[in-house]
């Protein structure tokens, strides 16, 4: 089973916001979303918990391809402008430093005129352990 399957069925979180993988390789991965009623906040537009899960996401995707278990251990978000409701999000990370135990990934998320909406920094940690199959 390949990582972007694995995720898109094992990330329950990420599934229940309506996030999923769409794209993943060994140095990029795309993540998306389209914003709903659910993801707005009280001021009517997306929700930042919610613009993280799907840079998160993509982060998790890029971070575990090569079936290696990776954990997040540090995370920058930086919001530069609203998603509001009927946004077709896509979270795109690349990878910065494939380190053996310590990646580091960027990500940009942009909506559907390629506007950027938030920009995400992540470091990981690599474990021994090859990643769950469940």
């Amino acid at each position: 089973m390949d990582i972007q399957e694995l995720l898109n069925r094992t990330d329950r979180f990420a599934a229940n916001a309506g996030c999923r993988i769409t794209e993943v390789d060994e140095t990029h991965a795309v993540a998306e979303m389209t914003v709903t009623a659910e993801h707005l906040n009280g001021g009517n537009v997306c929700q930042g918990g919610a613009l993280f899960t799907l840079a998160d996401l993509a982060i998790a995707a890029l971070m575990n391809c090569r079936g290696q278990l990776t954990f997040g251990i540090g995370n920058s978000i930086m919001y530069v402008s609203s998603a509001k409701e009927g946004d077709r999000l896509r979270a795109e990370a690349v990878s910065v430093a494939d380190h053996p135990k310590i990646p580091s990934v960027e990500v940009r998320v942009t909506n559907q005129e390629g506007r950027l909406i938030c920009h995400v920094t992540g470091m990981g940690y690599r474990k021994k352990a090859p990643l769950p199959a469940e």
